[in-house]
Parts: C-alpha cells; sequence; structure tokens
C-alpha cells in the first residue's frame, strides 16, 4: 500500500514534482518566447506595410491590405480598438463572417506614432492567407508546431525518466537506512558494521550503538540486583516460616498466640511469592511459561488473604462469577495484580460493599468508596503517588488533603508505598493485557483487568 510518510516514496514524490516543475517552467519559457517572437513579426510585418501604403497611396484615413492587413489613423480607429491599443502588439479572439460561415481566429494589434500621426496597425490572422503571403510568419508558424510537438515529447519522457530514475536512486538513497533498521531488529548482530560509516548514518549507527550498550549494562545491574536481592531474602524467608512452624507447633493450646505464628507464617509465603513474580517480571515476557490457571481461585484466595483489612469495618466483599473462568498466565503474576486492586478496594472503602465479578474478557473490582477525583488522573499509575499524601503538590488544588481527594480525606492514612497500581499496571503491559478505571456514578471506582 502506498504511503506518503514512507521515505522511499517522499524521494520518488520529490523528484516527480521536480520534474513536473522543470518542465513546467520550460513551457512556460516557450511560451513567452513564442508569444514574443510572433509579436516581434507581427509588428516588422505590419510597420512594413504601413511604409509601403504610405509610399502608394498617400496620407489616407484608413489602409487595407490583403490579406488581412488593416492600418486606422487613430481618429478614424474603432473605438473599441482606441481603448485597448498600446505599442505592445496585442491579440483579441474575433468572430469573422465568411463565405463559408463563422470562423474564429485572433486579431492582433498595436498603436504606432509616427512624427505627428498616430497609427493602429491590425492583422486578422488567417493561416492559409499566412502561408501564402508572409513567408517569414509561415516559417515561424511551422517552427512553432514543431517546437510544441517536441516539447510534449519531452514533458513526457522527463517525468517517465523521473519515475525511473527516482525509484532506482530512492532505493539506494535509502539502502543505510534499510540496514540500519535491519541490524537494530536483528539484535544489533550487524549494528558494529555500519558503525564506521562517515555518513549520517554512521552517526546514528554509533548513536544508537552506544544507547544500547548502556542499557544493556542498566538491564544487566537490574537483573543481577533482583537475583541478589531474591536470593539474599529467600534463606531469612525461610528461617523465618521454619521458626514459625515451630512455634505454632508449641503453641497448639494457645489460640490467640497461634494466630500471630499464622499471620508470620503467611506474611513470609506471601513476601516470598511477591520475590519469585517481581522475578518474573524481570524476564522477558516471550521467554515466560503461561499455563492455565483459574481466576475464581485466584480471587477468592485473595480475598480471603485480605480479610484481615475488614476486621473493623461495615464491608462486605462478595466475588461474582458465572463459571469456571481461566486465563493463560502465571499464577503469581495474577495474584500479585488481583490482590493490589482488592487490597487498594479494602483499603479505601470504610463501608458499602466490593464486588470482584469475573467473566469471559474481564476481571473487574468494584468498590463504593469515595473514588479517585479528577486531579488524580494523571498521576494513576506513577510510582509513589498515594491517596494519603499530604498538601505537597502545589500543582493540585489546596482544598485535596492530598491533592488527589477531597477534605473528607484529610489525616486518612493507609500503609503502602503508593506502588500498587504502578506494579499492576506494569504487570498488565508484561502480559500484554489491559488495565481501565472508571468512576462509578454512585461513588467509588471500577478497575477492569482486560485479559487475553
Amino acid at each position: 500500500m502506498f504511503s506518503v510518510d514512507s521515505i522511499v516514496n517522499k524521494f520518488r514524490i520529490s523528484y516527480f514534482l521536480f520534474a513536473l516543475l522543470l518542465c513546467t517552467t520550460f513551457i512556460s519559457i516557450f511560451m513567452y518566447a513564442e508569444v514574443r517572437i510572433e509579436q516581434e513579426l507581427v509588428k516588422s510585418r505590419l510597420l512594413q506595410q504601413l511604409e509601403l501604403s504610405q509610399g502608394k497611396e498617400g496620407t489616407q484615413p484608413i489602409y487595407t491590405a490583403e490579406p488581412g492587413i488593416k492600418i486606422y489613423a487613430y481618429d478614424s480607429a474603432p473605438e473599441r480598438l482606441k481603448t485597448m491599443a498600446t505599442e505592445t502588439v496585442q491579440e483579441t479572439p474575433v468572430t469573422v463572417t465568411t463565405e463559408a460561415g463563422q470562423t474564429k481566429t485572433n486579431l492582433h494589434f498595436f498603436i504606432y506614432h509616427q512624427d505627428k500621426q498616430s497609427y493602429i496597425l491590425t492583422y486578422l490572422e488567417d493561416k492559409e492567407i499566412v502561408m501564402a503571403n508572409y513567408p517569414v510568419l509561415t516559417i515561424f508558424e511551422q517552427l512553432e508546431d514543431i517546437f510544441a510537438n517536441a516539447l510534449r515529447v519531452a514533458v513526457i519522457l522527463s517525468l517517465l525518466i523521473a519515475a525511473i530514475f527516482s525509484q532506482l536512486s530512492s532505493k539506494q538513497i535509502t539502502k543505510p537506512l534499510l540496514d540500519l533498521k535491519n541490524a537494530v531488529e536483528t539484535n544489533h548482530q550487524n549494528l558494529t558494521q555500519l558503525t564506521h560509516l562517515p555518513s549520517e548514518v554512521g552517526v546514528l549507527a554509533r548513536a544508537i550503538d552506544e544507547k544500547n550498550h548502556k542499557l544493556e549494562q542498566y538491564l544487566k545491574r537490574e537483573q543481577l540486583f533482583t537475583g541478589d536481592v531474591s536470593h539474599e531474602l529467600r534463606t531469612p524467608l525461610t528461617i523465618i516460616m521454619g521458626a514459625s512452624e515451630v512455634l505454632a507447633s508449641q503453641l497448639q493450646n494457645n489460640s490467640r498466640l497461634s494466630e500471630f505464628t499464622n499471620r508470620i507464617s503467611n506474611t513470609a509465603k506471601e513476601t516470598s511469592e511477591i520475590i519469585t513474580a517481581l522475578l518474573l517480571l524481570s524476564r522477558a515476557p516471550e521467554k515466560l511459561d503461561a499455563p492455565q490457571t483459574s481466576i475464581n481461585s485466584i480471587a477468592l484466595a485473595e480475598v480471603e488473604r485480605l480479610q484481615y483489612l475488614l476486621r473493623h469495618k461495615t464491608l462486605i466483599c462478595t466475588v461474582c462469577a458465572e463459571t469456571e473462568y481461566v486465563a493463560n498466565v502465571r499464577p503469581e503474576l495474577l495474584k500479585m495484580a488481583l490482590g493490589n486492586l482488592i487490597k487498594n478496594a479494602f483499603q479505601y472503602t470504610d463501608e458499602g460493599e466490593v464486588i470482584v465479578r469475573i467473566d469471559a474478557e474481564k476481571i473487574t473490582v468494584t468498590d463504593t468508596g469515595l473514588g479517585i477525583p479528577e486531579a488524580m488522573m494523571p498521576l494513576l499509575y506513577e510510582r509513589f503517588e498515594r491517596l494519603d499524601q499530604q498538601r505537597q503538590r502545589a500543582d493540585l488544588p489546596t482544598n485535596l488533603s492530598s491533592g488527589l481527594v477531597s477534605d473528607d480525606y484529610a489525616g486518612y492514612k493507609v500503609e503502602g508505598t503508593g506502588l500498587g497500581l504502578s506494579i499492576v499496571q506494569r504487570i498488565m503491559a508484561h502480559m500484554d493485557w489491559q488495565l481501565t478505571h472508571q468512576a462509578n456514578t454512585s461513588g467509588g471506582s471500577t478497575f477492569s483487568i482486560y485479559y487475553k
């Protein structure tokens, strides 16, 4: 499909337009030269005829010479010619009645000043008479036709040559860019072969190569950091889980203390799962396996895990699903994404209900909290942005206690770092899913995860 945005096509259009402009210039010059030559030939012929007529007939108000020449003394000329005539030969279309009927031709005329007398000299163009009586004009008419035909052929050939040349040259001009594109697409294996070029492509190749090297170093440091942190954290987490199990076995008869040991054990397991999910996010998406995972099970488990957030609230949570839904995704990633959305809904809703609804195309988490104001929307998925931040942002209205919500949230404190939605968005991008937000008309928010 032809695209004007393509560099190759831009080159082709440029060549074609240049050829068209050049042809237009030549045609304009030819037409101007043709008119000027014709004017000079007509003028010289009419002046010659005026001299002959004066020598033959003396002073007359009107001189008539065949074919088509008529010379008027200025006072005897038609008023229309007096109005239009100048010292430059002009041409106007006229209709002439002959025996064969009416024909359209051109009338050439100009004004000529001789001593104290002025004349208007006219010539009615008639090719047949011209051919017989005016040899110079006859030759000019013949040459005019020849040059006109030659010019038409030259224009067609110029445009054709421009099209062919643009086709060939555009490929040669854009070849280095295509090589650079292919080198970048093939994991930069051939990029170093272009960095030595002295052209702009070489400069661009060197810049890309240097940028890629910096990115590779950055990604390597990030991967090493993630791997090192996960490795160093797993050992103490394992010790914590083991110690909590031992402690739980010794406190079986003390239900109150057993609750704390279970909390310690569950938190350690959740932290281990979070580390696993973060390690998965550090891998390329195409290198991750995607087993069939039950969405219903993950949703129910996360609601159950986060029930402790509802102990002092009049809040009901419901999971709605008509059947069992599955998705090809790592369960650790889905657990982290859905868990963050449910946790936010529990934390920022004091009363009412939270509904987790699952269908064939999306997972929605709807709450009846105060919702998210418009001022928060541009920062919704930014890292470290929280609803309970104090008035620290000068670019948001001061009547918002957090810069993000209304005064009803003044002093409202929730544990967290402001990374939840940012992590969810990152997981969505990693899995090529989509996260959307919609404000509820009755208050609260609805977050939707569109999965594949």
